[in-house]
Formats: structure tokens, sequence, C-alpha cells
């Protein structure tokens, strides 16, 4: 259990961060958080010491560590921020760490592995008062940004359904994991890659780098993964809530991997803005999408990743990293929109940090739009059962269901 530090609500000056996964996409977010005002990158903490070593040339003033808790419990007093950017299910463990240690934190989209980290996180992140970020930096992109304002001005009238999507997946296969083990290279610490997970071989390009995705035990497969993204400027728009139920039409994820080519079906309440139910439904890899429903022009195709969602007066088409696209009856819609300037979503979390202005992903909203994703995920353990969800009492209308909501942490990792 972790026993939250209150923290000042007093400016910061010179915000000291420590990053915690400096390879791959943490890279970036190093890079980018480093480049923020009056940021001074103190600490820098990787399992994998090639990433280590990378990072330490560009911020030779920073202490180095392969454990993050080593790294909290040495650096305590000149910590002021953290970065999050492991695989998904260390997330949970490290954000909450260093939240009950009145830390700001930056974390990696999907915030956590399991629903409960979800819950744990936005109730510790409330009861401390610290910033926190989302790493969805689209949220941030001209692009959203524009979707989003253009939502809210009811430029399609209430919203009636949303499609979204993926093409590409990162299911596995029946087959699971070869029955073999490899050599642990030097340079990574294996014991603590797997943190809370199970213990498991080592086996060459199974894992790490970046194959973790897949596997049930560290990612949260292509939903986990692209769902935050694209499920947000629907959520932002909108203001959608819990979702009521959430069905699988899909295949079953395998024993330790996720399936590819999902089709979830989800149900959420509606807004003010949608009609009284609103449905999402959500494909990636080769599942068929509902293309009839975008009312599109003759020659006109949908982007590789995105959604479209079908209102009274047309269809709004937001592609993921292009501007959003308007028809109706298969004609484009003459739509005037104002479109809105990126911003850095790194440095507007350490300006947040600092004293300066708010994020725009808080814990507050990450939370619940990472638990609507998740629940797909859920669900793609038992295709074709409706499974309603009570968001109150945390629990499914299924007994297994609701087993799947949290993890069994490896003894000495419990969070």
């Amino acid at each position: 259990m972790v026993v939250p530090r209150a923290i000042g609500t007093s400016s910061i000056e010179t915000l000291n961060v420590a990053c915690v996964g400096v390879g791959g996409m943490g890279a970036g977010d190093l890079s980018a958080t480093a480049s923020g005002k009056n940021v001074r990158i103190v600490a820098l903490c990787d399992v994998d010491s090639n990433h280590l070593g990378s990072a330490a040339k560009d911020h030779a003033g920073a202490r180095t560590f392969r454990d993050y808790r080593r790294m909290l419990d040495a650096m305590d007093k000149d910590i002021d921020a953290v970065v999050v950017a492991t695989p998904d299910h260390m997330h949970g463990s490290i954000a909450l760490a260093a939240m009950g240690l009145g830390k700001h934190v930056y974390c990696q989209k999907p915030i956590a592995h399991n629903l409960h980290e979800c819950r744990e996180m936005a109730a510790l992140a409330a009861d401390t008062g610290v910033v926190t970020q989302m790493g969805t930096q689209i949220h941030s992109h001209t692009a959203y940004r524009t979707a989003v304002a253009a939502l809210r001005t009811g430029v399609i009238g209430k919203v009636q359904e949303a499609h979204l999507w993926v093409r590409k997946s990162w299911g596995g296969d029946v087959a699971g994991r070869p029955d073999k083990s490899d050599v642990v290279p030097d340079h990574l610490d294996w014991d603590l890659w797997l943190g809370v997970a199970k213990e498991r071989p080592y086996v060459d390009g199974l894992y790490h780098p970046s194959q973790w995705r897949r596997w049930l035990d560290f990612g949260s497969g292509t939903l986990g993964d692209m769902g935050c993204h694209i499920f947000d400027p629907v959520f932002a728009a909108l203001g959608i809530g819990a979702p009521k139920s959430v069905t699988s039409h899909g295949p079953a994820h395998f024993q330790e991997m996720f399936a590819p080519n999902g089709d979830f079906l989800y149900e959420f309440p509606g807004t003010d803005q949608t009609a009284e139910t609103i449905q999402f439904r959500w494909t990636d890899g080769d599942a068929e999408i509902a293309t009839e429903k975008a009312q599109l022009p003759e020659g006109e195709t949908l982007p590789g990743a995105g959604s479209f969602l079908v209102g009274e007066k047309g269809v709004m088409v937001i592609p993921h990293w292009a501007a959003p696209r308007f028809y109706s009856n298969g004609e484009k819609m003459d739509v005037e929109i104002e479109t809105l300037p990126s911003k850095e979503h790194r440095n507007e979390w350490t300006d947040a940090c600092r004293g300066e202005g708010e994020t725009s992903t808080p814990f507050s909203y990450a939370c619940p739009l990472t638990e609507a994703v998740l629940l797909g995920t859920v669900a793609g353990h038992f295709p074709g059962q409706k499974l309603s969800w009570n968001s109150e009492a945390m629990e499914f209308d299924h007994y297994l269901a609701t087993a799947l909501t949290q993890r069994i942490y490896r003894k000495g990792w419990q969070v």
C-alpha cells in the first residue's frame, strides 16, 4: 500500500526530473522533457545498460540506475518529477511509487496494465495533488486539438455511433512461447525487466526490445497500444464516461498472447452531445471496418488509423495525425473550422509542474479513458459474450472477467 506524501503548492524554479525507461519511446520523452523551460535531468534509469549508456551521453550530469526503487531511495530529495516510459506492466508500480513520494508524473500510455492500477493511480494523484500527464503526445497535436474543438461545436449534430480502428496488429499466435531459454545478454537485467510479472526464461527477440506488447503479462495488445490515442479525441470532445458494456466479436486471446484482428463493441451512456446511448466499435489488424457507414464520396478512402463519427447532420472522419474531414450522403461537407496550433505535450507537463498552466491529459482524465480501453482487453478473453460493467463497484457481471481487472504480483513486487 502506498502512503501518499503531501506536496506543497509553491512553484518550482528549476524542475529536477528523473526518467525511467530511456530507450525507444523513452528516448523521445527524455529529449522532449529536457527541452522544457528550466528543466534539469538529474537521473536516468533503465534495465538495459545499452539504453542507459546512450542516454547518459547527452546528460552527463545525471546519475544512472538500473532499478527505479534504488533511484527513488537514493535521490528522493533531489527529484521533483518522474517520467515513466517502460513496458506497460511496470507503469503502475513506478508511477504509484513516485506519486507516493510526492513526485509529479508523466506516464506513457496506457496509464496502467490493469483496471485496479488505473483506479489507484487516479486516487493517489488526487490525494497528493501532484501534476500528472498521460503520454499521448498526439493529444496536443494540431490535428487532434482541431478535431476536438470542431466536434464540440456540434458540426455533425448529436453523435449516434463511433467507429475506431488501426490496421496494425500486436496479436500473437496459438503457439505461444517456445520451450527454450537463451543466455541473458550482459547489458540486460532480466529480473528487473520482468518486475511485477511472474518469472519466465529469457528468449532472444521474443520480449525485449519492442516485442512485449503482444504478451498478456507485459503489454496491452493493439487495443491497449493504440486505443488510448484513437479514443482520445472522441472522449475529450463528447465527455464520454464509463461504458455500460463491451463485447468482443473477434478471436479469443491465446493462453499467453493477445489475439490479432480485434473487433470490440462498446455501449456508453449518452451525453448532451450524443444519442441516449452511443456505441463505439473498435477494429484492428484485418478486422473489417463498417466503411459503408462513413458516407464517403466515390474514390475516397479511410485512413490506416483513426475514427469516424456518425452524427445527425453527417460524418466526421478523424485520421490519426491528420486534419479532420466531413462527409454527408456521399458528398464532402462545406465546413469551416478553426485550426488550432500544436503544443509540446511534455513541455506542457513540465511547465505545469513549475506552476505555469495545467496539463491536458491529467490522470483524472487519462485513467477513465485507459479503463475503457482495458475493458476491451478483458473482453477479448470471452468472445461473443456481452459483458456488463459496473464502474462504481469495478465489477463485470461475469466473475472470471472481474478477476482479470487486477493482476497477481510477483513476490517482492506488490503494489
